[in-house]
């Protein structure tokens, strides 16, 4: 393989392997974690309940009850969370030895034999594909996005990719999401700025 596709396909390799990663370690983190601030927050509202007459109410009853069953979901994940850790370490080391593997082919010059570094470069690819997991819970791509764009270090991979800020460090679904949100909040607001107005002039 000539040098420049090296490059080139072990940084695309890079971000697939480094990604996935953080995926799985994201996963792990929400897992982890989520229930105890579900427990937190519950407890929280309804002790303030106890005290503060406004928040007895059908809506933020069946709201705090919504929550308490999306424990149950974060639940189903926690057999397998030791897993999810383990393979997100070692997808992060395999990140890690494609990294050294994109430096060591950098250094090499145009027309060397790259025989052996394509050896280890096929077996952190084949391991790779073996021990991902491809189910992962709700949430864990924005996670995972801002865990590797944001925490990590991947000047190398940007050096072939060329990351753009909209298109590949912020989700598609997480833009769409804040668009719909202010898209409703605007909407909303307009309905009851009408409302108020209707009723001043009554």
């Amino acid at each position: 393989m000539e040098r420049s596709y090296f490059l080139k396909e072990l940084a695309q390799t890079g971000y697939n392997i480094g990604y996935a990663a953080k995926k799985h370690l994201a996963t792990y983190d929400i897992v982890e974690k989520a229930p105890g601030w579900i427990s937190l927050i519950t407890l929280g509202f309804g002790v303030f309940a106890l005290v503060i007459p406004a928040l007895e109410n059908h809506i933020l009853a069946a709201a705090l009850l919504l929550i308490g069953i999306a424990a149950f979901y974060f639940n189903s994940y926690q057999d397998q969370r030791a897993r999810y850790e383990s393979v997100g370490s070692r997808l992060t080391t395999l990140f890690t030895e494609l990294r050294g593997l994109y430096y060591e082919v950098k250094g090499r010059h145009d027309g060397d034999n790259l025989a052996d570094l394509e050896a280890k470069y096929r077996e952190a690819l084949a391991e790779s594909q073996c021990i991902g997991i491809s189910k992962q819970i709700f949430l864990s791509d924005w996670y995972a996005h801002y865990k590797f764009f944001w925490q990590a270090q991947i000047d190398w991979l940007d050096e072939q990719l060329h990351f753009k800020f909209w298109r590949d460090k912020i989700p598609l679904s997480l833009s769409v999401t804040v668009l719909m949100v202010i898209v409703v909040a605007a909407l909303g607001l307009t309905h009851a700025h009408i409302c108020f107005a209707n009723g001043v002039a009554k």
